[in-house]
């Protein structure tokens, strides 16, 4: 018995080696690089990332929301960087007209100049 314990053991440990787990997460990331307006206000700026860091709590299909670079290699006049996190690229599709983009986009827009978008999933 303690024979076939070990061997169903040392067994299932091989199997386990051989099939690793997929670590790979099926979000979706969507960076957006942002050129504000010349006359666009730091005051104004701040309520974008305001709204921004509220999506998670808006729509169901973003989990994290960042605003915070700690390097950056923007085209000239870019100065803005803005990361969201899907759970999928399905979340992303419904997230498109939703009342949670609208609410960003309400703030955001006026100010925008002109963004740079990727999407980027496994």
């Amino acid at each position: 018995m303690k024979s076939l314990l070990l061997t169903l053991a040392a067994f299932m440990l091989t199997t386990a080696a051989a099939f690793p787990a997929d670590t790979s997460p099926k979000s979706v990331i969507h960076v957006i690089n942002v050129r504000w307006k010349a006359d666009a206000t730091d005051a104004q700026i701040k309520k974008v990332l305001e709204v921004v860091a509220t999506l998670p709590s808006q729509n169901a299909g973003i989990t994290r929301v960042w605003t915070n670079p700690i390097k950056k290699q923007l085209p000239e006049g870019y100065n803005t960087v803005i990361v969201m996190e899907f759970v999928s690229q399905d979340a992303l599709k419904h997230y498109v007209d939703s009342s949670a983009q609208k609410k960003f986009y309400e703030v955001y827009m006026p100010i925008r100049e002109e963004s740079r978008t990727s999407d980027i999933a496994n």
